[in-house]
């Protein structure tokens, strides 16, 4: 399968096994010529991100050189000591030129990139490889049978394996053996290989073909077996590859024919020897098992021959082939399909006329979209056998908490069954981030939190919004407040406008200076208003001037300050002025109704049609201190499916909570259902990354929720918070008293107990190539397991019965479900521990047998019979709480009979003929007015419908649907639903006034999966076909 592509005519190599990521170097190349016929060069870095679903690399450094290269070699010298920390890029140059390059430089924008350079060999470099043993030592072949061994340790002074060959002919490829460190071949394009031995510094044997058409274009030794090597042929009466065993080399033991012209590279898997690539000019790119002379996976390539094909050091199922047509491909050998690539072939077309008129109709482009009826997509085949790095017993599996269980074959005899287990972190600035914020809240410098925040800002509204929770948490807060809009007493001198003066000394509370710049600006009428709100000693100077009433352009102020009608004002004023607006409630609202009038400024601003003004309510909803609204607010307006994204809103709302318990001097307040959801993500989020002990802190206390609720279990076992009873300990139910935790405050694990016997240390196995290796940390365990004994907990066991094969689907059990018939059904206690006594030992009775114990309602110790009693409980209370909320309808005149015995059973003649009931006027609540908006947008919204509606099946659902509403303005009256449900309601009105109905339904939703059905069935139904018809009328 096709992974990536590179526009680029270049040779190319991978870096090295130990760089992460995963990087390819390409390099201009001296034999081709791209389509625009340049003659620059260069040497680019591409990273390979498997993650990115295009097709594009992401190009990481380049370099304009005056050189064009033949061949190209990436080796990890200076790694290890940090002097290159990504190795060492040597290229072999067109005169001569041998050059070491600094890839880590390059791609850091630096200008001194070069190590080392020579020009020791007389004509081109085709031919370079690095020693595997020791990576300070290179080969490199030219002409005229020139091969220098290279110690990068010591440039400039390199040594021959031995005296020339003859005749003296080029060289074309050079490879050091995999299993001896001081033997490499060398061979040319005559057909003929040499193989040389360092120690002696000599030539130890000549292979070479006698049928005199052998062109040699590859070379490559067998990863496992020192003495076999393979060469191959691009003579195209000869397309072969020939497999030697040095110690038969008078002729080729193995011939892998299937290429019908010549081959032009050949590349040898270290990861698995039965794995050999080789391409052709044929346009064939084939994957062979050399031990069989089988074919085992052909991949898909473009019309133009591939020159260049290479394994991936680091990830063993990549490959890379380069061809003359100016592509290099990223390639997968397990299989896939071509359907990416061809989107991507329709979107640059579409791109190309960039959605204009090109044809002169007047009309513009569609988007160009593949036919329906086009054939599927090519599947390309995986390999026919799996291959070494995952064959068994080699695996790996996530287990919860960020953990990463995997096993592997080794060379060890007897073999070593070792089970690793290590802590993979992929998202390392949130984890920072988050470690930040709990020091914060242990601390408690929220101030000094804040300012950080501010600092760093990215923008104005960011540093804006850190502004004002910072002013929670210094004296006079609303004072802090008006001075970040942009009022102060002491700049009222320099305003000059008179109406902006009056404005001003209204909202600073000078009630004698807004008198004054009345009286001398002639508004009798306002000068008296105002005096009477500044005490009679102000009343009685302008009360002799009052002659007759004036109206100007502050009157709706001036009444606002005087009647204290600020809900008018809030209702009416202009949202370009809710900064003044913000500011006379500031000034003059009551503490009771300052968060109410907050609310209804930034419900207004919310709705918006501005995104500007948008995202200013979420600066009314922080001096509100209502969280809900901050969160709904802040999660429309910003992106919140980045960790960064969703760490910068956790800030925030833990933050404002703990400014709102210290202003309000009260408790942790409810969590809303958009808070306890983004704070279950969250929570979520860090146990994944391994911090288990932070997550639990961040689960909201809703066990109505049974994702919240399992997440809680699951966190609790991990950090060993429920530990099973001694193993002769009778059975105890015994009730605790209820202590109130503090939400997201930093919490204390309980520590894990030792285990009763450590297992002995794994014997050292020897350095093996890690492959797909995760960032991980230093928590890094290794357990000894397979026929001696585990620590601590049983991690897989080996299962039993017919196995599938590697690449099959999983089998189905098509066994039979029995269904259990017993009420009070008890399910077996589940193993939390290896079993260490036979099965037929004896077991103690119920009273005696040990269970582990889990928390029940209010504290309790009650036992825990595994996941699936749990379920079977909670649908049973659930069904049972279904029936004591909708008891049956019956007759007030009925008598009470009593419904106790078996289930079914007779109860007696006592059912009584049923009697007229004289009909009454029934006298419906009156809706509670902070919810009548409720009724007024939904009832407004079906209206609105009705008005566009042109289906009379339509017409019929939304008319049944205003009837069927009633159930809704019933229960809100009543007042009978969950601070929850009614909240949810109010967000989704909100979402309805915004005309974002695909959130409205988001939330719809989320209420629904969250409550109990009983609550909501009577109206939800209905509240989803009047958002689904009106986001699809889009009235």
């Amino acid at each position: 399968m096709k992974l990536k592509e590179i526009n680029r005519t270049a040779i190319q190599s991978w870096s090295p096994a130990q760089q992460h990521p995963i990087y390819l170097a390409t390099g201009t190349s001296a034999q081709q010529l791209d389509a625009s016929f340049s003659t620059n060069a260069s040497l680019e870095f591409f990273e390979l991100d498997l993650t990115e679903p295009s097709l594009d690399m992401k190009s990481c450094g380049s370099l304009s050189s005056s050189h064009r290269y033949h061949k190209l070699v990436w080796g990890p010298y200076g790694m290890d000591s940090d002097g290159h920390p990504s190795g060492v890029l040597i290229a072999g140059g067109e005169n001569g030129n041998v050059i070491l390059y600094d890839p880590a430089k390059i791609m850091a924008g630096e200008t001194d990139v070069i190590i080392a350079e020579s020009e020791k060999h007389t004509g081109p470099v085709r031919a370079l490889d690095v020693n595997p043993f020791q990576n300070n030592l290179f080969a490199s072949g030219g002409n005229e049978s020139e091969i220098y061994i290279w110690d990068m340790n010591n440039f400039g002074s390199p040594m021959t394996p031995g005296p020339k060959t003859q005749p003296l002919e080029d060289i074309g490829c050079v490879s050091w053996n995999r299993q001896v460190q001081h033997i490499l071949a060398s061979a040319s394009p005559s057909g003929r290989a040499s193989v040389w031995d360092l120690r002696k510094n000599d030539l130890i044997i000549k292979v070479s073909d006698h049928s005199n058409r052998m062109h040699c274009s590859g070379l490559a030794w067998n990863p496992e077996v020192a003495t076999q090597l393979v060469l191959s042929s691009e003579d195209d009466r000869m397309p072969v590859i020939q497999m030697w065993d040095l110690r038969f080399a008078t002729s080729p033991f193995k011939i892998l024919e299937n290429h019908t012209r010549g081959v032009l590279s050949i590349d040898w898997s270290l990861a698995d020897p039965e794995l050999l690539l080789s391409c052709g000019k044929d346009n064939r790119i084939l994957c062979w098992n050399p031990n069989t002379a089988e074919v085992l996976y052909e991949l898909p390539t473009s019309s133009q021959w591939c020159f260049d094909i290479q394994w991936c050091p680091r990830n063993p199922a990549v490959l890379s082939a380069a061809s003359f047509d100016g592509h290099i491909d990223i390639y997968s050998i397990m299989g896939g399909t071509n359907q990416a690539q061809s989107q991507r072939h329709a979107d640059q077309i579409s791109n190309s006329f960039g959605n204009m008129d090109p044809f002169g109709t007047g009309q513009t482009l569609p988007p160009l979209q593949l036919p329906q009826t086009a054939a599927p997509p090519l599947t390309v085949n995986p390999l026919k056998k799996p291959p070494k790095w995952i064959r068994r017993p080699v695996g790996a599996s996530f287990a919860f908490g960020g953990k990463l269980v995997s096993l592997e074959n080794t060379k060890q005899q007897p073999p070593s069954h070792v089970v690793h287990v290590s802590q993979v972190v992929t998202e390392t600035a949130f984890l920072q981030r988050s470690d930040r914020l709990q020091a914060t809240l242990s601390a408690g410098s929220f101030v000094g939190f804040c300012q950080e925040k501010i600092d760093v800002a990215e923008n104005e509204f960011e540093k804006t919004l850190w502004s004002f929770l910072k002013a929670n948490f210094e004296s006079d807060v609303r004072s802090k407040y008006l001075e970040l809009l942009g009022y102060n007493k002491e700049d009222l001198a320099l305003k000059v406008n008179v109406d902006g003066l009056i404005t001003q000394a209204l909202l600073t509370g000078d009630f004698e200076g807004a008198v004054e710049l009345c009286l001398h600006d002639n508004r009798m009428a306002d000068s008296i208003i105002l005096a009477i709100a500044g005490g009679s000693e102000l009343l009685e100077k302008t009360q002799k001037k009052y002659f007759t009433k004036t109206h100007s352009k502050i009157t709706k102020l001036i009444s606002a300050v005087v009647m204290k009608d600020w809900h008018d004002i809030l209702k009416t004023c202009d949202l370009q002025n809710w900064k003044e607006a913000l500011a006379a409630v500031m000034t003059y609202a009551q503490p009771e109704e300052f968060s109410t009038l907050c609310d209804l400024l930034g419900g207004r601003l919310e709705a918006a049609q501005d995104a500007h003004l948008r995202a200013q309510a979420c600066l009314s909803y922080i001096c509100a201190g209502n969280v809900e609204k901050l969160v709904s607010c802040w999660t429309t307006a910003q992106d919140a499916h980045c960790p960064l994204s969703l760490q910068d809103l956790v800030e925030k709302v833990v933050v404002l909570r703990r400014a709102v318990e210290q202003t309000q001097r009260s408790g942790p307040a409810a969590i809303g259902i958009l808070l306890a959801e983004k704070m279950s993500q969250y929570a979520n989020l860090l146990a994944s990354q391994g911090s288990l002990s932070t997550a639990i802190t961040y689960l909201p206390d809703d066990a109505g929720q049974a994702t919240v609720q399992q997440l809680r279990d699951r966190l609790g076992r991990a950090l060993g918070q429920r530990a099973a009873p001694a193993a002769a300990a009778p059975v105890q139910t015994q009730r605790a008293p209820t202590q109130p935790r503090h939400q997201f405050a930093p919490v204390q694990p309980a520590a894990v107990p030792p285990p009763a016997a450590a297992a002995p240390p794994a014997a050292s196995a020897p350095a093996q190539p890690q492959y797909y290796q995760p960032v991980c940390s230093s928590d890094f365990h290794t357990l000894q397991c397979g026929g001696v004994r585990m620590s601590e907990r049983t991690l897989f066991c080996s299962p039993s019965g017919p196995q599938n094969g590697w690449n099959d689907p999983p089998a189905l059990n098509r066994t039979s479900k029995k269904k259990v018939s017993r009420l009070h059904y008890t399910p077996p206690t589940p193993i939390t521990a290896p079993i260490m006594a036979p099965l037929g030992a004896a077991q103690q009775g119920p009273s005696g047998a040990p269970q582990a114990m889990g928390q029940g309602p209010h504290g309790a110790q009650v036992p825990y019979s595994g996941m699936h009693q749990q379920h079977h409980q909670q649908q049973h209370q659930q069904h049972h709480q279904q029936q004591q909320l909708s008891p049956p309808t019956m007759n007030p005149s009925m008598p009470t009979t009593s419904m106790e015995g078996a289930p079914g059973a007779p109860t007696g003649d006592v059912i009584q003929p049923l009697q007229s009931i004289p009909a009454e006027k029934i006298m419906k609540k009156p809706i509670p007015e902070e919810h009548l908006v409720l009724k007024s947008t939904f009832e407004g919204l079906i209206q609105k419908c009705l008005a566009v509606a042109t289906d009379p099946q339509t017409k019929r659902k939304l008319d049944d649907a205003n009837k069927r509403l009633e159930a809704l303005y019933d229960k809100l009256r009543e007042q009978t639903l969950s601070p929850a449900i009614v909240g949810g309601l109010h967000s989704i009105a909100r979402s309805v006034e915004s005309r974002s109905y695909a959130e409205g339904l988001n939330i719809h939703t989320h209420i629904v999966s969250s409550s109990n059905f009983s609550e909501t069935s009577a109206f939800m139904p209905v509240l989803k076909v009047v958002l689904t018809q009106a986001n699809k009328l889009g009235v």
